[in-house]
């Protein structure tokens, strides 16, 4: 009789274990985004000096830095790359309506995603879902319970650019997403050209084109 309680309260501890240690595999950390230095700090820039503006990326699709984010995009056929935006001059710089393409050294041309496309690849749903609940415009499935979907939603919408505007002498960053499923070898040789940008007056200005280049932010 003790035998087999004891044997009983082995399995009640071992269930428990086996609970805490998968809702530690698949917890989500709370996003921090990575503190921009000055776009001309970073090895994959452009610089326009006569604008006075720099635009620089920063690829987070390898080890140890894509741990900042508790989904793993690249697994997903998704590139996260960091766009910085450094404005050295006294006018602010408009990004409401930039665009950025990323263009693969065997000429593939690759369109940035949006926050919902991005969500829709990470969390398996399908654009036909008739679930009632929604993170954002997006059912869900499985309704309300499906935490683990709301707070990959969370991460996209913290980590993406969303600045409409660079005050004079700053900074702002913020993370663009690419579709590489399928795409071999989409970063090395790869070129990201970035349009839309506009001065205080509404004057686009020269477009960005900015090599790739695997690598940590170089130091200031």
């Amino acid at each position: 009789m003790f035998l087999r309680a004891r044997c009983a309260g082995c399995l009640v501890l071992s269930l428990v274990a086996l609970v805490l240690l998968t809702t530690s595999v698949w917890a989500f950390k709370e996003f921090v985004p990575p503190r921009p230095e000055n776009a001309n700090s970073y090895p994959s820039k452009d610089a326009h000096p006569n604008e006075k503006v720099t635009a620089a990326v920063d690829l987070y699709n390898t080890a140890p830095k894509d741990d900042i984010f508790s989904t793993k995009y690249v697994q997903e056929g998704v590139l996260p790359v960091l766009l910085i935006i450094t404005n050295s001059g006294d006018q602010p710089v408009l990004m409401k309506q930039m665009n950025a393409e990323l263009i693969t050294a065997s000429r593939s041309k690759l369109g940035m995603m949006s926050v919902d496309d991005v969500f829709r690849r990470v969390a398996h749903i399908k654009a036909s879902s008739t679930s009632p609940a929604r993170v954002g415009p997006i059912p869900l499935p499985n309704g309300t319970k499906n935490k683990k979907a709301q707070e990959q939603y969370q991460e996209l919408t913290k980590a993406a650019f969303v600045a409409e505007a660079v005050e004079p002498h700053a900074t702002k960053s913020g993370f663009l997403f690419f579709d590489i499923e399928g795409i071999k070898e989409p970063v090395a040789g790869a070129r990201l050209y970035l349009t839309g940008v506009h001065d205080a007056n509404g004057n686009e200005l020269m477009y960005f084109e900015i090599s790739l280049v695997a690598g940590n932010a170089a130091q200031p």
